[in-house]
């Protein structure tokens, strides 16, 4: 498990070389790939280096008319990830960060609020011009705020979600290749390595989630 960061950047770096990709675009994938294997193995060094693909990928996006998919790079993940490399430095065991599960009730609660929002951030992103896919780009956006706030809270579900964002974004960025979008393909395959990390990081969390078993109202009571 403690290589699975050093392999998934790896092969994203040599993916990068071989398609001769420029390099906004390589910085874009390796950094990328870096940060979410590195959480998904549960090292807080992730947030440092996606700081760096928040801003290379809202970049890319905004050359897309993804605008949900900018904004939410450069509004939320960056200050998210510096809000959250500090939450996981105070609950971090041996350099890893502790792992916890939601209860079942709050799964539920979490899977109504997110359709509801995706149907109206969809309607508000239709409404500007120039806008492309408003509703996947919706549902990406929504998906992307809730498994990170779990993530921030080290909840072991943001796996399942971000599961389903990988999906969704590379049906995104499918769209984008058809219609001749900027380094489409690149991301395409950047969001296929996150498929697969996200599926990793399912199965660790959920087997190390089980050792320590922390609770929602513990997190509301100490703001950890």
């Amino acid at each position: 498990m403690k290589y699975w960061p050093a392999f998934l950047t790896l092969l994203a770096a040599v993916f990068c070389f071989l398609t001769a990709a420029d390099w906004l675009t390589s910085l874009t994938v390796i950094s990328g790939v870096a940060c979410v294997s590195l959480i998904a193995v549960g090292k807080r060094l992730g947030y440092l280096i996606g700081l760096v693909s928040s801003v290379t990928y809202a970049w890319v996006a905004y050359q897309n008319g993804l605008f949900g998919e900018t904004g939410l790079n450069l509004f939320f993940y960056l200050p998210t990830g510096i809000v959250g490399y500090f939450m996981w430095g105070n609950n971090e065991a041996d350099g890893t960060v502790k792992m916890r599960r939601l209860t079942a009730a709050h799964r539920w609660y979490l899977m109504a609020g997110a359709l509801l929002a995706t149907a109206g951030l969809g309607l508000l992103l239709q409404a500007i011009p120039g806008q492309n896919s408003p509703f996947v780009d919706a549902a990406t956006n929504l998906l992307s705020i809730v498994a990170t706030l779990l993530m921030m809270w080290r909840f072991a579900e943001q796996w399942w979600l971000y599961v389903a964002l990988n999906v969704l974004t590379v049906t995104l960025w499918s769209l984008r290749y058809f219609e001749d979008g900027y380094a489409a393909d690149m991301m395409i395959f950047l969001w296929l390595i996150y498929l697969i990390n996200s599926i990793f990081g399912l199965v660790t969390w959920t087997r190390k989630a089980r050792v320590l078993p922390d609770t929602v109202q513990h997190s509301a009571r100490t703001g950890s």
